[in-house]
């Protein structure tokens, strides 16, 4: 979401807020419509306050109408993947690719089996990997864990361009060559 989408969101609540408070003590009683009557004359009689309302509203008519019209989800706005962009167009990379990118990496090491990813993307387009696998007895799982993070990290670097925040590994279970699982 766009600051200027936030700062409206903010100012349209507030001014909501503040219809309904008002509003739900008229109904109970415990202001007259009177005091209302009073407050808003003694505004519009002040000439610098009267201008200062009149801003606002024009302010607030003009968001209003901004949200109407050109609201709602942008073209730009990617849930699911990472936004790149250049002087001859967009491009848009998926988790999914990533993912399937980082799977590919790590059952490309002996040891690994069951391979799953999961891929986070941030505000900022930062990537956080988690990946979770079986490994094969025998296996030394911190010199592993070093080299698929130092690959992992090379490779979406070399064909995403991307850079790698975090890549947290977990190890499931220790399997045998016989007890083959996809995941």
């Amino acid at each position: 979401m766009k600051i200027l989408d936030k700062i409206t969101l903010v100012l349209f609540s507030i001014i909501i807020l503040a219809i309904s408070i008002i509003l739900s003590l008229l109904m109970f009683g415990w202001i007259r419509f009177t005091t209302i009557n009073i407050f808003f004359n003694s505004i519009i009689q002040s000439g610098t306050i009267t201008n200062i309302v009149l801003g606002a509203s024009i302010v607030c008519a003009l968001l209003a109408l901004r949200a109407i019209f050109f609201g709602g989800a942008s073209s730009e706005d990617v849930g699911d993947g990472i936004l790149l962009e250049n002087e001859a167009g967009k491009l848009l990379i998926s988790k999914d690719t990533i993912e399937n990118l980082v799977n590919g990496v790590a059952k490309g090491f002996a040891n690994t089996q069951s391979v799953t990813t999961k891929v986070l993307v941030n505000s900022s387009n930062e990537l956080k990997i988690f990946v979770t696998l079986m490994v094969l007895p025998n296996t030394v799982i911190n010199e592993l864990s070093m080299n698929l993070q130092s690959r992992i990290k090379e490779v979406v670097k070399n064909v995403a361009d991307l850079e790698v925040k975090t890549i947290d590994i977990k190890i499931k279970n220790i399997t045998t060559p016989d007890n083959k699982q996809e995941g």
